[in-house]
């Protein structure tokens, strides 16, 4: 297996770093442009994920393999669905194939939708056969995969008579929703968003459209993450708004008790520097209930800055290309940190000093290789399959030596 050791090294002062397009982002607009057909592109993201799911929209094939990505397994689901007289089979993989989808097939079927399974009842593999909705009114329980419901957001337009979705109980990952939604009105699609109802309007044709997509704040945290535990180093990074519609723009906040600064510059640029006379607190606590893909990247930041901390609000990590938590829990536990965790919930205690030379295994997850490669700033570490981050990141060991980083990649 191919691993990359990472070996404590000093950093330039000043660095500048590239991220591409936001893969949440890009993976709607992906979706849409393929309803539309009219919607020029900009700043797409280069992620495994984008890539996977361009690739089935341009050219959909009788068997569609999404691999890994998730997303793309969630929104061809909804999309394939709508196509008339298309006959899919969309499978992934065996990670794919032991993550719920029943939930959204369900809501799917219940619109008059033909989706069977070809396995195991609730999950992928799936036969997509395309149709007509004849419903136009779903409910949901809301604290699900707010991937479902996008899904279902996303093909509203098609409806004749519009799509209404309503949900029950206490949203997860609201910030995902309003993301998929403020995509429809920078397109011109019309919807109404009012308590725990959502109204999508049918579109039968949108105006011409450039879109640039803003690049990707969950990537933006590994970078947050260097300049939290180096305290020397200021990054720029490009393609950032300050009124964000991704929830993890939220990182911005968190890092401000964990000692970075951002500034936002001229041209849609961010400056991340460390904060003069930061005083490290002896403990925190971070609810991410919104925003849980930065929970690994808190989680790591903590224990390199050894801050007790407890992080919750992550009922959906189970579920993801990992589990999570218990991932998390391993790989921590390593170094000499005590965990307390159960299915929502995780509370480091960094160790007084950290064991050396630990090796991290990556579950087949991005994250897990992203979020821990700063940690390697103070104690040497080796990561496992380092190739995991094209996912979301494939330029990231690039820019992590780019700034002086001291990677010694082996097979």
């Amino acid at each position: 297996m191919k691993k990359v050791q990472i070996i404590p090294s000093d950093l330039s002062s000043d660095s500048s770093v590239k991220i591409s397009g936001s893969k949440s982002e890009s993976n709607r607009v992906l979706i849409l442009n393929s309803i539309f057909k009219n919607i020029k592109i900009s700043n797409l993201s280069d992620s495994d994920d984008s890539v996977v799911l361009k690739n089935a929209l341009e050219n959909p094939n009788k068997k569609i393999d999404i691999h890994h990505a998730g997303t793309a397994m969630r929104f061809l689901t909804a999309y394939l669905s709508t196509i008339e007289e298309g006959k899919f089979t969309l499978t992934g993989s065996e990670r794919m194939k032991e993550r719920p989808i029943g939930i959204l097939v369900d809501a799917l079927k219940n619109l008059g939708f033909n989706i069977n399974y070809l396995k195991k009842k609730g999950y992928p593999p799936l036969e997509i056969n395309g149709t007509k909705n004849k419903k136009s009114i779903i409910k949901l329980k809301s604290d699900i995969s707010s991937q479902f419901i996008s899904a279902l957001i996303l093909i509203g337009p098609t409806f004749k008579n519009g799509l209404t979705i309503e949900l029950e109980g206490e949203i997860i990952s609201k910030p995902y929703i309003n993301l998929t939604l403020h995509v429809l009105k920078r397109l011109g699609i019309g919807y109404s968003y009012i308590k725990n109802i959502i109204k999508i309007d049918y579109a039968k044709e949108i105006s011409p459209n450039e879109y640039l997509i803003e690049s990707d704040w969950s990537s933006s945290s590994y970078f947050y993450a260097v300049v939290a535990i180096n305290k020397k180093i200021n990054i720029k990074l490009n393609n950032f708004f300050k009124e964000s519609y991704q929830g993890d723009s939220y990182v911005e906040k968190i890092f401000l008790k964990l000692g970075v600064k951002t500034k936002f510059l001229n041209q849609n640029e961010i400056l991340l520097s460390p904060i003069y006379g930061y005083k490290r607190p002896s403990s925190l606590l971070f609810n991410l209930i919104d925003n849980p893909d930065l929970a690994q990247t808190v989680a790591v930041t903590c224990l390199a800055l050894k801050i007790q901390v407890k992080i919750t609000g992550l009922q959906t990590l189970k579920i993801k290309e990992t589990d999570r938590i218990l991932a998390l829990h391993n790989e921590l536990s390593k170094f000499g940190a005590k965990i307390i965790f159960d299915d929502a919930s995780i509370e480091i205690f960094p160790p007084v000093e950290f064991n050396k030379n630990i090796e991290i295994f990556t579950y087949d997850d991005h994250r897990m290789a992203l979020s821990f490669a700063p940690l390697g700033l103070i104690t040497p570490i080796i990561i496992n399959d380092p190739d995991v981050v094209t996912k979301s990141f494939p330029n990231y060991w690039n820019d992590l030596l780019q700034l002086n980083f001291n990677l010694k990649f082996k097979n």
